[in-house]
């Protein structure tokens, strides 16, 4: 992740992903709603909402580390999906509840045009020093 290169190519990408707010402490951003993110029944795919949310978690802890020293992946997410939504945008908002050296941890409330809350999700996030030499590796 670059805080200046662009997502071509990516799931991001693919997903129609874009950045409204992007601040160490408050990260916003919309993804549209349409074939590209629907289940079977034409709903929102759970999927799809929790590629956002660890979207929006990423770049903030991205925000909090120094990118020639570290680099940022998600360790864990969760989702509770409230509310379903067929098409139109919805957005993430991703708060930090924990930013460690080592560890990050948001809260990531996922809410249609309206305001209703569609998912509401939490991810942890690994600092990792690139010293380490595991950079791309699984």
């Amino acid at each position: 992740m670059s805080r200046d290169s662009g997502n071509a190519s990516t799931l991001i990408d693919l997903l129609g992903i874009e950045p409204v707010e992007l601040s160490p402490d408050r990260v916003v951003m919309k993804m549209p709603v349409d074939s590209r993110h629907h289940q079977p029944y034409g709903l929102l795919h759970g999927g799809a909402s929790v590629v956002l949310a660890e979207t929006a978690a990423s770049y903030g802890a991205y925000l909090n580390c120094d990118p020639e020293k570290e680099y940022v992946v998600g360790l864990e997410i969760n989702a509770n999906h409230v509310r379903s939504k067929r098409d139109g945008t919805v957005t993430a908002e991703a708060t930090p509840l924990h930013k460690g050296r080592s560890t990050m941890v948001w809260d990531i409330r996922i809410c249609d045009e309206a305001g209703r809350l569609i998912c509401i999700s939490r991810c942890t996030v690994a600092v990792v020093p690139r010293s380490s030499g595991g950079e791309g590796k699984d």
